[in-house]
């Protein structure tokens, strides 16, 4: 026993915890806070226009954002995609509605305009499915507190694709991809 003590006081002075049943950390000397390991990001994407070709005659259901440790996200569900909608994504230096031409204000250091290769209604009964107005901020999404996305903007849906953009806070890496029946974009908090 007396080993054990001695074990356990030298494990908490040189800073390690030990951790009990239960989960909680424990010294002999009392409860010790866990380290805190610096999130180490890794984001080599690049800034150039990313795209892949396919339309899919499923409907856009919902676009939605998220925060992660090295970027911030923006997921658009398209349901019984399975992976293959299409998108393009890439800065450009202003926000135009697809079909109008319209001007759409977004504020941020750099606007990201986002394609996405799926309808936003119903092509057989022209119904809306994702309820997004053109020059509005995205329905249900809010991005207070991001620190990469500033601002978002639905665009447009115009012949199969919809067109949102979200405002960055400058031009940073950014990657595409699908999983599932979603397509993903993620934008890197720094370089």
């Amino acid at each position: 026993m007396r080993t054990l003590r001695k074990a356990a006081t030298a494990l908490a002075l040189a800073g390690t915890t030990l951790v009990g049943s239960a989960g909680a950390a424990w010294a002999s000397c009392g409860q010790v806070d866990r380290p805190h390991a610096k999130t180490v990001c890794s984001t080599p994407w690049g800034s150039g226009t990313k795209s892949a070709i396919h339309t899919v005659p499923q409907p856009l259901t919902n676009i939605r954002t998220g925060q992660h440790g090295c970027f911030d996200r923006v997921v658009f569900d398209v349901p019984g995609s399975a992976g293959t909608a299409g998108y393009h994504v890439g800065y450009v230096d202003a926000f135009h509605q697809d079909g109008s031409g319209d001007h759409i204000p977004v504020t941020g250091g750099a606007i990201l305009q986002i394609f996405v290769n799926a309808p936003s209604y119903d092509i057989e009964t022209g119904g809306v499915i994702y309820p997004g107005r053109p020059g509005q901020t995205l329905p249900g999404v809010n991005i207070a507190g991001y620190q990469t996305f500033k601002d978002t903007k639905y665009g447009a849906s115009f012949e199969g694709q919809t067109q949102v953009a979200v405002g960055v806070r400058a031009r940073l890496p950014f990657r595409v991809h699908r999983s599932g029946d979603q397509v993903i974009v993620d934008v890197a908090h720094s370089w």
